[in-house]
């Protein structure tokens, strides 16, 4: 089974705190100069997005789930211990792919390139931002369908994080229809538009969702540890 949505920038919700917590601040709290910053991109943002997202629900016999694999139609994932114990109750799995579009990532290269790189890092933050906002709102799409039916859905997890290597971006992206959503992968697994995520979601009637276990994970750059890491400190 195939699904795929199309949203507005306004029904993803974002504010300003959102991205405070995204650029590092404590408690979201943005300082000078860039509440100005924030709200003049904001403003402009919903005209350089096009937000669409999806998945596709694989049968139960054709995934399998075991300590150091997942294997999905025949190929094979080599994910790390992290994914695979959330996984290992599932009774089948789904792909997804959900991206913001190329035009957020092309006017922030533009405004930089102009002269003005602290606007454009804060469009490029918007952009990540986007994007898993609207995947948040893709999963809660896959969470009700899955209610009806008495079953839950895992976390998600995305080749290239979690220690998981970026390449198996290449099996996941031979499982789903050509350009599904707008997306495409280059030979070196780097997807196009570049605010664009894709990865994989148990489902099962004994799953639960754990939250993502950054104090196991050596990824520094993780824009989830680095949230989780700044409250902590």
């Amino acid at each position: 089974m195939i699904k795929e949505f199309q949203y507005t920038f306004e029904e993803l919700g974002i504010i300003a705190k959102d991205l405070g917590e995204l650029m590092g601040f404590e408690d979201g709290v943005i300082p000078d100069p860039f509440p100005e910053v924030v709200n003049n991109a904001l403003v402009s943002v919903p005209s350089n997005c096009s937000i669409r997202g999806g998945y596709k629900i694989f049968n139960s016999n054709e995934t399998q789930v075991d300590k150091a694999t997942i294997t999905i139609s025949g190929h094979v994932f080599y994910p790390t211990k992290i994914i695979t114990t959330q996984f290992e109750k599932a009774s089948t799995l789904v792909l997804f792919i959900c991206t913001a579009g190329p035009e957020i990532s092309k006017l922030s290269k533009r405004i930089s390139d102009d002269g003005d790189p602290l606007l454009g890092y804060v469009y490029d933050v918007i952009g990540s931002l986007t994007v898993e906002k609207a995947m948040d709102k893709v999963q809660k799409e896959l969470e009700s369908e899955c209610l009806e039916l008495g079953l839950k859905v895992s976390d998600r997890f995305s080749p290239g994080y979690c220690d998981w290597s970026v390449s198996d971006q290449q099996k996941l992206f031979a499982l789903m229809p050509e350009n599904f959503c707008g997306v495409t992968l280059s030979e070196s697994s780097l997807m196009s538009p570049i605010k664009s995520v894709s990865g994989i979601i148990a489902i099962g009637n004994q799953l639960k969702q754990k939250g993502y276990q950054c104090r196991w994970c050596s990824d520094k750059n993780c824009m989830y540890g680095k949230i989780k890491r700044q409250k902590k400190i």
